[in-house]
């Protein structure tokens, strides 16, 4: 039976167009996506757009254009975005959709029959931007104006009837929950924010708005409109067809394996959306991983404070694979990163001009020399050999438990390590002075080779265009590319002829001045 994995990103809201903060997530839940495929499973990985409420409502307006055509319009960039990132995104889901509303609707009505929800008035300080509600004490003046102490975003003040979900009632459960699951909320420092933020007592939710129009009718009272979050959340399964249970996407996909996540939304992942889910007994995420902010100076990067970088720019630039490979490299993954452009230009020189676009270029220049331009035979591994071949071999089951933590770091950390060892084993090894002894000789390019093919493969998740360019030396097309074949020394044909590859990296040529 194939075995299946589930991510999704958060669906972005596309009152604005998008910026590295969405490519950062999108990039990391390629990577997972693309690992757990080429290790044998059946990926589904979900994306999309949120985009009912006030906020899109009133840039609509701002525009001159009905909020649809104005989704219409922005979500594109989202979706063309998807193909810039060169994403593997099985689905993408506008909230906008009709199997999407129906699905919030079923829900609705489910939590409505289990007394879940109730009609009351709501009165309180609401965020546009955040479209979220905050208590009192979640509020302080700043230049004389109410902002979210969080967020730091503009609050007003609300005074309507509203639909309330009764979040108060699922305190304890949801407590329970995170104590039995303990893997449920990641890394553990969001885990702690949440278990405290429940402990420190749970209010119930508005659901609904009577304030604007721009959403999905509550059944039987279109006067209000279903509110962000639980229209929102319910995407996740949305695209899965509930509430057909029978679905075979639904059957094989949920509980998904991982909401990758921001952590200025965890919250609402982490609190609300399983509060939902135990209420209409529904089955929970396995887990949602809320990862830091890509910031620009100290601040989180936003439209309101004007300090964007467009990906699309740094793209055109300096190429995509470079792109993803320093945003997970240089960002460790679950806390904040600060991206520069001297950095990028630093890890491309160092990191993916020097290490692997060099070593690539060198073993096979060396072995269309020496080697007839084709995979040594007569080969015998030695103690060195199988030293550096067998590093792989014995962490193969590691890096894939480390994979399920999301421990990112220690992936590419390992590859770097990798390519280190490497350079340094082709370099002791000298097997320009072993033209006397042709097996040796012989071996330590197959042995470099066989390295090369490994850390292409580990490296495909990450820079998939650059990997699949330096795959072209042994003629192994994407579809060839199997994690489990890393533990194989023997991987490579012996006699099969190497193709020669163009300069996988140029490297940037710095001011010094």
């Amino acid at each position: 039976m194939t075995k299946s994995f589930y991510i999704t990103t958060p669906i972005y809201y596309p009152s604005a167009k998008p910026h590295m903060g969405h490519a950062y997530s999108s990039i990391i839940a390629d990577f997972f996506a693309r690992f757990k495929k080429i290790d044998g499973f059946e990926v589904n990985f979900l994306t999309g757009t949120d985009e009912h409420g006030l906020k899109i409502q009133r840039a609509a307006e701002k525009n001159g254009i009905d909020p649809l055509s104005f989704c219409d319009e922005i979500s594109k960039t989202f979706r063309d975005l998807s193909k810039t990132l060169n994403l593997t995104n099985t689905d993408f889901i506008r909230t906008t959709e009709y199997r999407h509303k129906q699905s919030v609707q079923n829900l609705w009505n489910e939590l409505e029959k289990n007394n879940d929800i109730y009609l009351s008035k709501y009165s309180g300080w609401y965020s546009i931007s955040d479209e979220a509600f905050y208590n009192e004490d979640e509020v302080e003046i700043h230049d004389g104006k109410k902002i979210a102490i969080s967020s730091k975003s503009p609050v007003e003040w609300m005074d309507e009837e509203s639909y309330f979900f009764r979040l108060s009632k699922w305190e304890k459960p949801l407590l329970k929950y995170y104590e039995n699951n303990p893997d449920f909320i990641s890394p553990i420092v969001r885990k702690n924010e949440v278990i405290s933020f429940v402990k420190s007592g749970l209010k119930d939710l508005s659901v609904s708005r009577k304030s604007f129009s721009w959403g999905i009718p509550v059944p039987n009272n279109d006067e209000h409109v279903i509110y962000v979050w639980l229209d929102a959340l319910t995407n996740y399964i949305s695209a899965l067809n509930y509430p057909d249970t029978n679905d075979p996407l639904y059957k094989k996909f949920w509980p998904a394996d991982v909401h990758l996540i921001g952590k200025d939304i965890l919250r609402f992942h982490a609190v609300y959306w399983p509060a939902f889910l135990l209420a209409a007994k529904i089955p929970l995420p396995k887990k949602v991983y809320g990862h830091g902010w890509i910031l620009s100076g100290e601040e989180k990067m936003s439209k309101s404070k004007g300090n964007i970088l467009d990906p699309i720019e740094i793209i055109n630039q300096y190429g995509l694979d470079p792109l993803r490979y320093y945003l997970i490299k240089e960002v460790s993954f679950g806390n904040d990163g600060n991206i520069s452009q001297e950095r990028l230009e630093d890890c491309i020189n160092s990191d993916l001009a020097n290490n692997f676009g060099n070593l690539c270029q060198r073993v096979t220049a060396f072995a269309d020399k020496n080697c007839e331009g084709k995979i040594p035979n007569n080969i015998e591994f030695n103690n060195d050999d199988l030293k550096i071949l067998d590093k792989f071999k014995d962490n193969l089951d590691l890096i894939r438990k480390k994979i399920d933590e999301q421990d990112l770091n220690f992936y590419i950390d390992f590859i770097i390590n990798s390519l280190f060892d490497t350079n340094k084993y082709f370099n002791d090894q000298e097997p320009w002075k072993k033209k006397d002894d042709i097996k040796r000789l012989n071996t330590i390019v197959y042995t470099t080779l066989e390295i090369v093919r490994k850390i292409s493969f580990m490296l495909y998740p990450i820079i998939p265009q650059s990997s699949l360019k330096a795959l072209k030396i042994f003629s192994i097309n994407e579809n060839e590319i199997d994690y489990s074949s890393i533990d194989n020394h023997n991987f490579l044909t012996s006699g099969k002829t190497i193709n020669k590859i163009n300069i996988l990296f140029k490297k940037i040529e710095k001011n010094n001045d």
